[in-house]
Parts: C-alpha cells; sequence; structure tokens
C-alpha cells in the first residue's frame, strides 16, 4: 500500500470520530511513521498531556501528537480491509488517550 493511501486511511478514521467530540480535540497533532524506533511493532503512540490532566500550566505547550506507524500496521493485516480496520481502531485508540481513556479500559470497551 502506497504511503498516500495509508494516510488517505488515517484521515478516514479521523472522520469516524463524531463531530462534537472532533470538536473537542484540542492541540493534537496526527503524524504517520514508518516504524517506533525502540518498539517496531508498535502500532500508534500517543505523546503529550490528556484532556483530563491538562490544567493552567498547559497554555502555550507545543501540540501532543498522534503516531500512526505504517509499516506495523501493515505487518499486521493480510488485505486492504484489515488495513482499514486495524488504521480505524488504532487512530481511535490513541485519540481516547487524548481524552484520558487507558489501555485498561479501551480493552474493556473493544477499542484495545
Amino acid at each position: 500500500m502506497s504511503p498516500h493511501r495509508f494516510e488517505e486511511l488515517v484521515g478516514d478514521a479521523l472522520d469516524l470520530i463524531p463531530a462534537g467530540l472532533a470538536k473537542a480535540i484540542d492541540n493534537v497533532v496526527i503524524l504517520v511513521a514508518d516504524r517506533h524506533e525502540e518498539e517496531p511493532d508498535l502500532l500508534g503512540l500517543y505523546e503529550g498531556v490528556a484532556l483530563t490532566e491538562r490544567d493552567s500550566w498547559y497554555a502555550g505547550s507545543l501540540p501532543d501528537t498522534i503516531t500512526i506507524y505504517r509499516e506495523a500496521l501493515l505487518d499486521m493485516c493480510g488485505d486492504e480491509q484489515e488495513v482499514v480496520d486495524e488504521v480505524a481502531v488504532t487512530v481511535i485508540h490513541e485519540i481516547a488517550h487524548h481524552f484520558g481513556i487507558d489501555d485498561e479500559r479501551l480493552h474493556e470497551l473493544g477499542w484495545g
């Protein structure tokens, strides 16, 4: 799958987020990279301060980042439909971290 097509899938996954929730996303950049250097099988990573943990000291901070790891996702999928599904799950999973939802709760909700 081309990098361009993969980035389209990330955009499509972001479009799945309900408008009201999408409006609440604050100061976040979504990136696509090939792999995480230290954890090559990692599918996605949220780096930042969750909305539930921000207070006045956060003002003026650089954007949080969500990185989606293309090669790791492609490696685990057998066909394009699997990639579509896994990209959506990964994007939503990482956005949930931005809202302060931890991995344990995400697994309970089926987004682990």
